[in-house]
């Protein structure tokens, strides 16, 4: 069954309650203000209704007989009640949308909050513009739905209702004419909202992949330059942009048709009204009262009541319409939003209390294989054991499965085969922040948020204050390269760290590890595409690191790795060999292999 299809058979299951009951629960805790905001509605409902018929009397007992007594208080009142349907609508539209922007303010946290458990294998699998669309695009898809949408529904309901029993006191043949037209009016939206929804999922979708495109390609625009790509990209995203607008301009299509429907129908009501009204209007003027029966005559003031009222009657239908369609939109865009939020690729948090062993930086891998998505075994078999304050190197060809031990050792990803042992205690048992707290990451690709160099090295721990992140940078020797900056370490980063070089950067991540005091390190090509001076300033700063701890280094350049306790060389995900630097130089080896291929003298 397709995707397409299985999302048909949810929907005629019941999906769209679902939904909608889930959105709900973030309204929920906002039901004050949206009560509030309801009771305003009413209110303001009430001077909707009340205006009209001070109208007709207006009409009926003053104008048409003549008489001006009590006029000018009548218009005064008239005035009173439209001030104050103006100012109670004014504020229960400002409570209302307070309440629906809690509501989105919560969901977007909870949202975003689910995103930060997944795990790395989630992401691996869905594009980044894709994913930020679901947090932005598609809540704002919501917005309207939040901020006035459920209350008006309710307040135009209560309105039409309201509207009927009047229309029905006043002359019940009249009114049973005036609703004629009503079932065309059901029949044409229900004809047409089918493919109102069908034409907001496809327009969702759309954008949403528009939006992934346009992330990878801003993201890499430097390349796009360079390689002169520009009119490739220009031609990739021409189609793109063709199907988000054509899908854009069917819904609104489909929109316009609805509304002018509402629009046309309402039109004929109202010539309903002067015609059938207007024959009772003049039968009642050239008769006698004694010859009306009861609720039979109308007056010009209850015609013009009818038109005004019906004119009111089918604006709140035309905006019950429209809100069908916000509905229809919100409802896609919600049900995108849960599915990510139901998305099960987390990882697994201990469930008992285990008692977490004292902290000694021992690490053991015992047979450890993992495989990524596509099937293959990054790590097969792999085992062996590190110390408490030793240094252990893994290096291999691109590929080999270097990184990947990293990524298991601070759970990144899930391990399902094999174990992984942390001071003699599975890392499985350990809370993500406390196993992440004891296993320091420098990366080599490093990733610095908008924000101070300062910031940049605290990452918001409350526990580094400026002057102990100012402290370490000065230790690593920032200084001597944060003082061409006016700001010194107040300096502000630009987006990604544009304004710094790539050895400044790896300076900062490593800064960031030893504000943390983790007990182990590990270090993933950390010293690589650097300047001389700036790779004297990274090894004085790794050798600072290392002191005391037991230490990982994941590295190509094996210049930096020959006085470390012990060398492991995978390759295919395999360990192939094991040792010291010159245990393996004398085995001439694939280390031995690497280590010529680099053009490096034996020491």
């Amino acid at each position: 069954m397709t995707p397409e299809a299985q999302y048909a058979k949810l929907r005629q299951s019941g999906h769209d309650r679902r939904v909608a009951s889930r959105l709900w629960s973030f309204m929920r805790p906002h039901r004050r203000l949206i009560t509030t905001g309801l009771l305003l509605l009413l209110v303001t409902s009430a001077c909707r209704l009340i205006a009209p018929f001070l109208v007709k009397i207006a009409i009926d007992d003053h104008i048409e007989p003549g008489n001006l007594d009590g006029f000018p208080r009548l218009m005064m009142l008239f005035v009173a009640v439209s001030a104050a349907e103006l100012l109670l609508r004014k504020l229960q539209m400002y409570t209302v949308d307070k309440a629906g922007q809690n509501a989105l303010f919560d969901l977007r946290v909870a949202l975003f909050s689910h995103m930060q458990k997944l795990s790395m294998r989630f992401f691996d699998r869905n594009k980044t513009g894709v994913l930020v669309g679901r947090v932005t695009t598609d809540i704002e898809a919501l917005q309207e739905l939040f901020s006035s949408g459920v209350v008006t529904i309710l307040g135009d309901a209560v309105f039409l209702v309201s509207t009927l029993v009047i229309l029905f006191w006043q002359n019940w043949q009249l009114t049973l004419v005036s609703l004629v037209i009503v079932p065309f009016l059901l029949l044409t939206t229900s004809l047409i909202r089918k493919r109102v929804r069908s034409a907001y999922e496809a327009m969702r979708s759309r954008i949403s992949q528009m939006n992934g495109f346009l992330h990878e390609n801003v993201t890499g625009m430097a390349l796009i330059q360079i390689f002169r790509r520009e009119e490739l990209a220009r031609s990739e995203f021409q189609p793109i942009n063709d199907a988000v607008e054509e899908s854009q301009l069917g819904a609104m299509k489909l929109e316009t048709i609805l509304s002018a429907a509402v629009e046309l129908l309402g039109s004929l009501t109202t010539a309903l009204i002067l015609w059938y009204g207007g024959g009772v209007v003049l039968e009642t003027l050239g008769a006698d009262a004694s010859e009306l029966g009861v609720g039979s005559g109308l007056t010009i003031g209850a015609l013009f009541l009818f038109v005004d009222y019906m004119g009111k009657f089918f604006r709140p239908l035309s905006d019950l319409s429209q809100k069908y369609t916000v509905l229809q939109n919100a409802l896609t865009a919600g049900d995108r939003v849960f599915r990510l939020m139901d998305e099960t690729d987390l990882v697994p948090e201990p469930s008992g209390d285990a008692v977490l062993p004292p902290t000694r930086g021992e690490i053991e891998f015992r047979d450890v294989t993992f495989r990524y998505d596509d099937g293959e075994a990054a790590l097969s078999n792999m085992s062996w054991r590190l110390e408490r304050g030793q240094s252990l190197a893994i290096v291999g060809d691109t590929g080999a499965g270097k990184t990947t031990v990293l990524k298991l050792l601070t759970r990144l990803y899930h391990l399902e085969e094999g174990g992984i042992l942390l001071d003699g205690l599975d890392i499985r048992e350990y809370p993500s922040r406390e196993l992440r707290r004891r296993v320091g990451v420098v990366l080599q690709d490093v990733f610095l948020f908008n924000g101070t160099i300062l910031e940049n090295i605290r990452l918001g721990h409350p526990e580094i204050t400026n002057e102990r992140a100012a402290e370490i940078a000065d230790r690593l020797h920032l200084g001597e390269l944060f003082n061409r900056f006016p700001l010194g370490y107040n300096q502000l980063v630009t987006e990604r760290g544009k304004n710094l070089s790539s050895g400044e950067k790896q300076l900062i991540s490593f800064a960031r590890v030893l504000a943390t005091e983790p007990e182990i390190l590990v270090m993933d090509e950390a010293t690589s595409n650097v300047d001389t001076h700036t790779e004297a300033l990274l090894q004085e700063a790794m050798r600072a690191l290392m002191e005391d701890r037991t230490s990982i280094i994941i590295a190509h350049r094996l210049s930096t790795i020959q006085n470390v306790d012990r060398i492991l060389v995978l390759r295919k995900g395999e360990l192939a060999e094991e040792g010291t630097h010159e245990e393996l130089m004398a085995q001439g080896g694939i280390y031995r292999r690497l280590f010529d291929l680099q053009g490096l003298t034996a020491v």
